[in-house]
């Protein structure tokens, strides 16, 4: 399938670089699979589902991931996106030609990195030196990881290490948010289960590769970068028991979507899961585990776009991404949200 199918022109005034305040008073867009498209809120969710729906959170959480350092004379940018060991971390290295297998990198406040040598995915492994763990390295020397297309046009500060955390953060080791849910509160969650909405968590470790453009021109030469989940078995247990009464599965998140689309057999059974995924959703994928997708808005011709798409048809998302930029809605990360119900 041809991946200029999914581009179109966005705006720069469309794309958000803070999120709304409070959280949940960001526009919401419902893209029923068929009908007109509704602008609403995220304070309207609990209206929009019915009791029994279960929302399924991503509780990874960001690490400041991003870090600055010299190898010798030269600036080195790395971004970690995944761990291979206690004191390993596979990363993207931004000036890379200037640093050989086994060179040192010192990324200031006294962490210091040797590099290994490239794999598969076009990183290197970092092995940093001391005792200290690395989380605690970083939080020293890291840098909240925003996207490029918001670190392009201001600088990262304090306040993202709090805006750029859900309110279900808990596990760490992602170096993306799963930013669809940014837009919880515990106001929210608390209107949601007056409703009886049931909510479950799951973790999926968003890594770098995410904000990678496809650079292939047909998706099949497409190669997803590797991420590693966790749902436990009495999360599946419970998710299909929701199911099996006739409730509703929303993904908050393309993240949540993938991790249980990959832990789904063929039956549409979740089974618990511990692994890597590099699942690829592209149209003409037939979804097993979900029935709705609560998400933020994407890039042209981004993975993202083409699960969405996927899920609602692509004149269908074609138009309801026409209809969210004629009608000012905030894009990417920090922007509003949409809730697809194809059903």
């Amino acid at each position: 399938m041809r991946v200029d199918l999914f581009d179109f022109d966005l705006p720069p005034e469309n794309i958000a670089l803070r999120p709304a305040s409070p959280r949940d008073s960001a526009r919401l867009l419902l893209v029923p699979g068929e009908g007109d498209f509704a602008d609403l809120s995220v304070r309207d969710l609990p209206s929009l589902l019915r009791a029994g729906d279960v929302l399924v959170f991503n509780d990874t959480r960001v690490i400041p991931a991003q870090l600055e350092g010299m190898r010798g004379n030269a600036r080195i940018g790395a971004t970690l996106h995944k761990r291979l060991g206690l004191r390993q971390w596979q990363a993207f290295l931004r000036n890379a030609k200037r640093v050989r297998d086994g060179e040192r990198i010192d990324f200031g406040a006294g962490v210091t990195a040797i590099a290994g040598p490239r794999d598969d995915d076009g990183g290197v492994t970092l092995s940093f030196e001391g005792e200290e763990p690395v989380e605690v390295l970083l939080e020293r020397a890291g840098r909240m990881p925003l996207p490029p297309y918001i670190a392009s046009k201001r600088p990262t500060d304090e306040r993202d290490r709090a805006d750029y955390q859900t309110m279900f953060a808990r596990e760490d080791g992602a170096v993306a948010a799963p930013t669809a849910a940014l837009h919880f509160t515990p106001e929210l969650m608390s209107a949601l289960a007056e409703r009886g909405i049931a909510t479950e968590t799951l973790t999926l470790h968003v890594g770098a590769g995410t904000f990678l453009p496809v650079k292939a021109d047909d998706t099949d030469d497409h190669r997803m970068h590797a991420e590693w989940g966790r749902i436990e078995a009495a999360t599946a247990d419970r998710l299909n028991a929701a199911r099996a009464a006739g409730g509703r599965l929303i993904a908050v998140g393309t993240t949540s979507l993938r991790l249980l689309e990959s832990a789904a057999g063929e039956d549409g059974i979740i089974r618990a899961f511990a692994d890597e995924t590099r699942i690829f959703i592209t149209p003409g994928y037939r979804f097993r585990a979900i029935d709705g997708l609560m998400t933020n808005f994407h890039l042209p011709k981004s993975t993202l776009f083409m699960l969405v798409s996927a899920l609602m048809g692509t004149e269908r998302m074609r138009a309801a991404y026409d209809h969210a930029i004629g009608s000012g809605y905030r894009f990417y990360s920090y922007g509003d949200s949409s809730l697809l119900l194809p059903g």
